[in-house]
């Protein structure tokens, strides 16, 4: 970068030059400092008590023939294991979510809690932020153990064989 700017500024230096000259004086390429992990604690996968307490929510992936890949965000009432919504999409951000959110409580309202993977999805500040609004608890299960959101997964398993 510092090589692209001298040129802009009229500079033709040879970059192998400003790549010495900056490790010689000391200076460093800035990292990017990784997100830390949410902590979660492991809760059992228990089965509500009534409809609309706890949601469960998860992805899938699948590619179409011309070789573009395809996002599905699948969602069930673990207590119904009814599917609340099944969205299709290109990409799907985390402010996407919270409006199919929004639009699936027009109907049922909002649940106690929502169980997700940690995909960044889940964990943006949108999705934070909006169930902080709607008195909505976010259950995020341990990264790589997939059987701490078992309905979803289970569900998800069923929707990949049709």
């Amino acid at each position: 970068r510092i090589w692209q700017l001298l040129r802009r500024e009229g500079l033709h230096v040879n970059h192998k030059r400003v790549y010495r000259l900056y490790h010689l004086s000391g200076l460093g390429v800035k990292r990017r400092r990784r997100r830390k992990g949410l902590a979660t604690e492991r809760l059992p996968l228990l089965r509500p008590a009534a409809p609309n307490l706890t949601w469960s929510m998860d992805f899938v992936m699948d590619a179409l023939a011309t070789g573009r890949r395809i996002k599905c965000l699948t969602s069930v009432d673990d207590f119904t294991k009814e599917c609340l919504t099944m969205t299709i999409a290109f990409g799907i951000s985390g402010v996407q979510v919270t409006r199919i959110l929004d639009s699936i409580a027009l109907f049922r309202g909002y649940p106690a809690t929502i169980r997700t993977d940690q995909g960044p999805e889940f964990t943006c500040r949108a999705l934070d932020q909006w169930a902080f609004e709607h008195g909505v608890e976010l259950r995020l299960i341990q990264p790589g153990k997939p059987t701490q959101n078992g309905f979803i997964e289970s569900f998800n398993g069923r929707f990949r064989d049709e």
